[in-house]
């Protein structure tokens, strides 16, 4: 990742990517070319720390077995983004850009086998994104969930280096002001910019 120093922060780094779960894993296939899977990433922290990463796919899915041949991988996060005018500047000689959140996780790969593994995986999921459907998980017939989680591959991403951008035009301060309003008046990933832009201390 291009990261310019301005933009670096790895403090934020574990809340991006708990915001955003929704990760592209990238392997590379037989051919040595880049192979992307588009996948939910549960992160695992320890004493405030990015430890690991959770996941699975579906049996079917090649990158299983492109993550046990080559078992360093990539996982980008992409938060919000959004273009920027350069009517946000008095100087009339500037030019647009685009913000945006992301993260980059390079990580070690270990396939998790077993039901109780594949289970517990699915069960932090579900607290994550639907609570309530954990009374209908655990109410199904044994033989469905049994056939459910034979269907999928879950496995652990431990993470090795975190790079973290949050490109908010910090090196323009003058123009933090129109901006945050610009942003502030937009649609949903434009106001979730305006709310960075807040508590980064710009505004």
């Amino acid at each position: 990742m291009y990261l310019p120093q301005q933009f670096n922060h790895p403090q934020h780094a574990a809340t991006i990517m708990r915001e955003h779960p929704f990760a592209s894993l990238i392997s590379t296939d037989d051919t040595g070319f880049p192979f992307v899977a588009h996948l939910p990433l549960k992160l695992q922290e320890e004493g405030g720390q990015a430890i690991c990463l959770l996941g699975h796919c579906a049996r079917g899915n090649p990158l299983p077995s492109y993550l046990v041949q080559r078992p360093q991988a990539l996982a980008c996060f992409l938060g919000p983004q959004a273009y920027m005018s350069p009517k946000v500047y008095a100087d009339q000689q500037r030019v647009p850009t685009w913000s945006y959140l992301a993260v980059q996780a390079r990580v070690e790969a270990r396939l998790l086998e077993g039901e109780e593994a594949k289970d517990a995986l699915l069960k932090q999921l579900i607290a994550d994104h639907e609570p309530a459907y954990a009374n209908q998980w655990r109410s199904l017939p044994e033989d469905y969930t049994h056939k459910m989680l034979d269907a999928i591959q879950a496995f652990e991403l431990r993470i090795v280096t975190l790079q973290c951008a949050v490109k908010l035009n910090q090196h323009r301060p003058e123009a933090h002001a129109a901006m945050h309003a610009a942003y502030a008046q937009g649609g949903e990933q434009e106001q979730a910019l305006a709310g960075w832009m807040k508590k980064l201390g710009l505004v």
